[in-house]
């Protein structure tokens, strides 16, 4: 869980007791709409830049991320005209991504500035070119969620004529079709495969190209986020496990001999260390060089390369396990070797290359990790991994070479090292699932749902535990006739860890492995939900939308207002109006955490009738119930729309979540509130509406 929640969580106790005013809320972002030339020939294409100033303290979402997965996408709708077309997919400027724990998976969103580019082919002289823009805006502070809209339109453009040994004229293009004039539209069924695609086809561009489009700005918060700190902490400890691998312990005597028989053997130590750094840096420059938004996404969500990661690690994870031996072609070490042999800095220079090719087999799995979970379209990160990776693996060759005396010191070589890489081995085949895991899940394969999941990982870090205890041998392990003081601990903690996720496979919800399992929707049987039970359902059988929302906590309810109000008064109950949207992070954090209230959860369920109403669905009405809005003069045509037109025009507000409680004819009772995830708060609320009500 991330630190904003806590955020959250101190305002939300500090404003206990203090009534939340209505009042409409603006979204936090200004739009500005701008071509990337001044000048195009008909027939010739041109960018448009869509750029955001966002406030302070607020961030809004990209357009690149799974649309099913809950977060309002930022999307632009263009009018349909014959004087230009769209050329590929809307491309947002290096997003930041994110793993939003309530929507089990990760968001990409900007911060300060938002920069969003749609190529078009200019068709006319006069080429009309507008739309609107719809996104969300939410706040790091106060928890508040914003729906937002915006008119735009190009101008400014000077359209010249095509030269003369210019391709066939234009009127061969086909004409736009109005699908096709819809940027990123989030709601279509095809979306996520299709951006997959359209990822997949832009990581082939240019490397230059890919890294123009990351500003200063981000670079720089980059640099001063914790997360990467955090990254290079975890890629220099894992160049310290690297160096207990039996591939590369026993040679740190054998490479310190060298340099202490030499001139300068001080300085050329340093210099190798030096070396090691270089070379494992340059990887992470190569990767830098490659990685981008586009290709992160591909990585992140396509079948090919999460199949592909799991087919490797599994590999390595065999390999650690003992089943077979994977090393490089021996001519190209011998061919590094020979170049060490020639003496000189040049020679100590290969030589540091000679150890990075001989410990492939075991530190391989340990950069590939590091260089996939960087892959998150920055450039410093790959850099920044593999530097602090290097420096751990490069420090004890350089520090016993300047002090030989401590190899007296150093543990000898033995069975130990070998326990080592089968631990890594088991842990290989453990992180091998996630990337199966994630193909699954975008495909819809339902080959690793969470059981099956959480079956294979219980039965993993299991035998892990046995082999520990030395219950079990791997081909090459020694008899154990005792068993370690530390050696039991670890089994302990491994132990403990199976223990935590049993319950899981019955709906214990395992919050600490939250970003690692497949969501918990996914199980065929939970106890957690069957716990709850549900309310007698509503003599309303055919409710409208019915099929497109649901409830939390096996709720019953309605999704239109009108029939709440209807059913209302027929049971003479009060209405809980409960403004929300897919894309309302805090909307789920109060479903779970406040409405799960037992106090909470019964008067809901015996109290009130509840109507869901979401501002952000995109499904269009028929053209019978559109109507223009008294608020903005708009045409509302979605269920989204209308009910975000709703909360404006008649309660006043336009944040989610937003909780009201009525009488039949849609009256507020007492005032409305926003987010407080103080349940205490919640239920004196719904007992001041309900009184209001029998008054």
């Amino acid at each position: 869980m991330n630190r904003s929640f806590f955020l959250l969580l101190l305002i939300g106790i500090s404003l206990l007791g203090r009534p939340v005013s209505a009042q409409i809320h603006k979204a936090k972002a200004q739009w500005t709409y701008t071509f990337s030339e001044n000048t195009v020939e008909k027939g010739g294409t041109v960018d448009l830049i869509f750029t955001a100033t966002i406030d302070k303290d607020w961030y809004l979402y990209s357009s690149d991320f799974d649309p099913d997965l809950g977060p309002m996408l930022t999307s632009f709708s263009f009018e349909k005209n014959d004087s230009f077309e769209l050329v590929g997919k809307l491309k947002p400027q290096n997003p930041k991504t994110k793993f939003e724990e309530v929507w089990g998976g990760d968001v990409k969103y900007f911060t300060g500035k938002a920069v969003f580019k749609q190529t078009v082919k200019i068709r006319s002289d006069k080429p009309i070119i507008k739309g609107t823009s719809e996104f969300q805006t939410c706040s790091n502070v106060t928890g508040l969620c914003i729906a937002g809209s915006d008119d735009f339109e190009f101008s400014g453009l000077k359209v010249t004529a095509p030269a003369e040994a210019a391709a066939p004229s234009t009127s061969s293009q086909p004409v736009a079709t109005e699908e096709a004039l819809t940027a990123e539209a989030p709601n279509q069924p095809a979306a996520a495969s299709s951006d997959s695609l359209a990822a997949a086809d832009e990581a082939i561009a240019p490397a230059d190209a890919r890294a123009d489009e990351i500003t200063t700005t981000e670079t720089t918060d980059s640099v001063m986020s914790g997360s990467l700190w955090g990254f290079a902490l975890a890629a220099f400890l894992s160049g310290l496990v690297a160096l207990l691998t039996p591939c590369v312990f026993p040679i740190i005597p054998m490479t310190v001999s060298f340099f202490t028989n030499q001139e300068k053997g001080k300085f050329k130590a340093l210099l190798y260390g030096v070396s090691i750094v270089v070379i494992y840096t340059l990887i992470g420059t190569v990767v830098s060089r490659i990685n981008g938004p586009a290709f992160a996404n591909f990585l992140s969500t396509h079948w090919i390369p999460n199949v592909l990661f799991f087919a490797v690690f599994f590999i390595f994870g065999l390999s650690f396990l003992g089943l077979f031996e994977i090393v490089l072609p021996s001519s190209l070490v011998n061919k590094m070797d020979q170049k060490a042999d020639q003496g000189g800095y040049a020679g100590v220079f290969f030589m540091a290359f000679t150890l990075v090719l001989v410990s492939f087999s075991c530190t391989g799995p340990i950069v590939g990790s590091l260089l996939v979970a960087s892959a998150g379209g920055e450039v410093l990160k790959p850099i920044v991994g593999m530097a602090a990776f290097s420096s751990a693996f490069a420090i004890p060759f350089t520090l016993f070479a300047l002090f030989p005396q401590w190899l007296k010191s150093l543990p000898k070589s033995g069975g130990w090292l070998n326990t080592v890489k089968v631990v890594l081995g088991f842990l290989e085949l453990a992180l091998a699932l996630k990337f199966l895991s994630i193909a699954d899940q975008v495909y819809h394969w339902h080959l690793l749902d969470r059981e099956v999941y959480l079956a294979f990982w219980i039965v993993i870090f299991g035998l892990l535990g046995f082999y520990l205890l030395g219950k079990i041998r791997t081909p090459h392990d020694s008899p154990l006739e005792k068993v370690s003081v530390p050696r039991l601990l670890m089994s302990i903690i491994t132990f403990t860890f199976v223990v935590y996720m049993i319950p899981g496979m019955w709906g214990a919800p395992l919050k600490a492995l939250a970003g690692y399992l497949p969501p918990q929707s996914t199980l065929d049987f939970d106890l957690n939900k069957r716990a709850i039970g549900s309310a007698s359902p509503s003599t309303v059988t055919d409710k409208k939308y019915a099929d497109l929302f649901h409830l939390p906590h096996e709720l019953d309810g309605f999704f239109d207002l009108k029939e709440a109000l209807a059913y209302a008064k027929t049971v003479n109950k009060p209405v809980f109006i409960d403004f929300t949207g897919h894309g309302c992070v805090n909307c789920r954090e109060m479903e779970a955490r406040v409405w799960s209230d037992p106090a909470v959860l019964q008067r809901l369920r015996n109290d009130y009738v509840i109507v869901a109403l979401y501002v952000d669905d995109k499904t269009e009405l028929p053209e019978a119930e559109w109507y223009t809005s008294t608020y903005d003069n708009k045409v509302k045509k979605s269920i989204g729309a209308q009910n975000a037109d709703l909360q404006i025009v008649k309660y006043n507000n336009n944040a989610q979540p937003h909780y009201c409680l009525v009488d039949h004819e849609g009256n507020l009772l007492v005032k409305p509130i926003n987010y407080d995830l103080n349940p205490q708060n919640f239920a004196d609320f719904l007992d001041s509406g309900k009184a209001a009500f029998n008054k």
